[in-house]
C-alpha cells in the first residue's frame, strides 16, 4: 500500500492575516491571570462571557479579515472605496460573531483594531514595521464610512458623557496604546526573561496604565478608570507580573477591579493588536521571501 503523501497547502496573503487576527483573539483570551478579563480562571466581571464562547467569536471573524485583507489587496490604496469596503465587511464581520455569540458583545472593538491592521499590512506588505502599519491604519480611520450607520453603543454614550473617544480615537492616532506602551513593554520584559506569559501581562499592564478605556469608563466611571490606570502602574512598579511583589499588586488590582465590575475590555482589544503585530516577522518571515 502507498503511504498517503501530504503536502503543504501555500496560504494566500490574506489567509494568513486572517489567521494571525484570529490567533492574537485566541492568545489574548487565554492569557492568565488577566485583571478582571475573560481568562483561563474565570469569566472575570463578566456574567455573559466565557472562554469558549471568546475562542468561538474569534474564529467566526475569520471570513471578514480575510475579506479585509483582500479588499486592501484589491483597492491597493487607503481612500473612501477602501474605507467603506472595510466598513461593510466589519459590519457582516459583526454579524455573524452576533450569530455565533448569541447577541453577545464579545469582539466588537476588536473587529476595529485588528481589522484596519490587517488592512494595513495587506497594502504594503513589504512595508510592515510597527510605525508604518499604525500610520496606514491611521490614515484609513481618518476617513469617514458614508454608509455607516448611527448606533447608540456603549462607546458613543461614554464620548457624550466623558469626552472618551475610545477605540476610533486610538486607531486615528495610529495606537499609541500599542506602539508606545505595549510593544515596548512586553520586547522589554521579554528581554528581562521574565518568560513570554508574563511580558504579555506586563503589556496589557503598560497599555492600561495611559488608556481611557471606555469598557471601564461605562461600567465604574472615572473612578474605575483610576483604579484601573494607578493599579497597573503599580504592578509595573513592583516588578511586574513576573514578580512576587509584582503578583500580589496583580491580585489587588483584580479584585479591586471586580468589586467595581470593571472590566478592561479596551485594553484587552489593544492588547490582541500588540500581539497581531508582534506575530509579523516570524510568521510571516522576511518581505523580500514572500512578497
Amino acid at each position: 500500500m502507498r503511504a498517503l503523501k501530504l503536502e503543504a497547502v501555500a496560504l494566500s496573503l490574506a489567509d494568513r492575516l486572517a489567521d494571525l487576527a484570529v490567533d492574537a483573539l485566541i492568545d489574548e483570551a487565554d492569557l492568565s491571570p488577566k485583571p478582571a478579563l475573560v481568562d483561563r480562571r474565570g469569566n472575570g466581571a463578566h456574567s455573559d462571557l466565557h472562554l469558549g464562547l471568546m475562542h468561538a467569536s474569534a474564529l467566526s471573524l475569520w471570513p471578514a479579515f480575510k475579506e479585509m485583507a483582500e479588499a486592501a489587496l484589491q483597492f491597493g490604496v487607503v481612500g473612501q472605496p477602501l474605507r467603506e469596503a472595510i466598513g461593510r465587511i466589519g459590519r457582516e464581520g459583526e454579524a455573524a460573531m452576533l450569530h455565533t455569540t448569541g447577541g453577545v458583545n464579545t469582539h466588537r472593538g476588536a473587529i476595529w483594531a485588528l481589522g484596519l491592521l490587517v488592512v494595513a499590512v495587506a497594502l504594503e506588505p513589504a512595508h510592515r514595521t510597527p510605525a508604518a502599519i499604525g500610520l496606514r491604519a491611521a490614515r484609513l480611520a481618518l476617513i469617514d464610512d458614508r454608509n455607516s450607520p448611527v448606533q447608540n453603543s456603549h462607546g458613543a454614550e461614554v464620548a457624550q458623557r466623558y469626552g472618551a473617544r475610545g477605540a476610533r480615537e486610538q486607531a486615528q492616532l495610529g495606537f499609541p496604546a500599542v506602539l508606545q506602551w505595549g510593544l515596548p513593554q512586553l520586547q522589554r520584559s521579554r528581554a528581562t526573561g521574565h518568560g513570554e506569559q508574563n511580558a504579555r501581562l506586563d503589556a496589557l499592564l503598560a497599555i492600561m496604565t495611559t488608556l481611557g478605556d471606555t469598557c471601564v469608563l461605562y461600567r465604574a466611571g472615572e473612578a474605575g478608570l483610576e483604579a484601573m490606570q494607578r493599579g497597573a502602574q503599580k504592578v509595573l512598579d513592583a516588578g511586574g507580573s513576573a514578580s512576587l511583589s509584582g503578583r500580589r499588586c496583580l491580585h489587588e488590582l483584580d479584585q479591586q477591579l471586580l468589586s467595581l465590575n470593571a472590566s478592561p475590555g479596551g485594553a484587552a482589544d489593544l492588547l490582541a493588536a500588540c500581539l497581531f503585530i508582534d506575530s509579523l516577522e516570524p510568521k510571516l518571515g522576511e518581505p523580500s521571501r514572500n512578497f
